[in-house]
């Protein structure tokens, strides 16, 4: 909790003392500030199973990604702070919902509080893999505090360009950071392990695609394919759609068209990617 105080978690490097109410980019201070919690069946199969991903969708984000379509939770701040012994509980409560895992979405800006919490669950009898379920604007430092703790981590990669990345979601460091923040993942956890059809441990990365080509998929399906490995479990998201502010910002005011996501799929195919989530290679 220590680096709360001046504040270095995530890259923007805010350094507020959030113990003493000061608020950064994140707008969240030193407790845990929740949005929903349940078993979700909406995610990727391996996460999903059965019986679903225990998910917990925390308020606030370290991105401001104009097109979000969680925007009333990551931009308007829709949740409410608990405590550390109540979100220990929250997890236990998913596992005896017999969901296959606790699935932390949007975690990033809220990872000394998270860490409390699994450590009072573990004491209690928490034995889930754990999900990390991130925007991927991590710093490096931040990720290997969680070494040894998360077992899947699930990555965006939203741009290659810096200049969309900064236009879109306010940081146009985003795609080095990015890079790194992946690599660093992969080096923790390895490819994604999938046993009986759940997953249990290594890297899924989701990459929405973007009207216009915005999102660069092409570069970022190399990228994966050459610099983490050709067995990266790659989720290549169809579902974009105008939310927020996205109608102001053409082309995110349309949806994707066909060929589009026809073309984004064949970059990932070119790219050498083998597994891509819900398509037969």
């Amino acid at each position: 909790m220590g680096r709360l105080r001046c504040c270095t978690i995530c890259p923007r490097l805010c350094r507020v003392d959030r113990t003493q109410g000061q608020r950064g980019f994140c707008r969240t201070l030193d407790v845990p500030f929740v949005s929903s919690w349940g078993p979700h069946f909406g995610e990727e199969r391996p996460l999903v199973g059965r019986h679903g991903s225990g998910t917990i969708f925390f308020g606030q984000c370290n991105l401001r990604c104009l097109y979000c379509q969680n925007w009333s939770i990551s931009q308007l701040g829709e949740g409410a702070q608990m405590s550390t012994r109540r979100l220990a509980e929250l997890m236990l409560e998913l596992q005896g919902l017999g969901c296959h895992n606790i699935n932390l979405v949007t975690p990033t800006h809220q990872v000394p509080m998270i860490l409390q919490a699994l450590v009072e669950a573990s004491r209690e009898g928490l034995r889930l893999p754990i999900v990390y379920n991130t925007g991927g604007y991590e710093s490096i430092e931040t990720l290997r505090l969680l070494e040894g703790i998360v077992d899947i981590y699930m990555p965006d990669f939203k741009y290659w360009d810096p200049q969309v990345a900064k236009e879109l979601s306010k940081a146009e460091d985003y795609p080095q950071v990015a890079r790194e923040a992946l690599k660093e993942m992969h080096r923790q956890v390895g490819d994604l392990v999938i046993k009986e059809g759940v997953a249990v441990r290594g890297l899924l990365v989701r990459h929405l695609v973007l009207p216009g080509g915005l999102a660069g998929t092409p570069e970022v399906m190399r990228f994966i394919a050459q610099e983490l490995s050709p067995n990266t479990y790659v989720n290549v998201m169809a579902q974009y759609y105008p939310c927020y502010k996205a109608f102001e910002h053409p082309p995110l005011d349309r949806r994707l068209s066909p060929q589009e996501y026809k073309d984004a799929v064949e970059a990932a195919l070119r790219a050498g990617l083998k597994r891509l989530d819900g398509i037969t290679v």
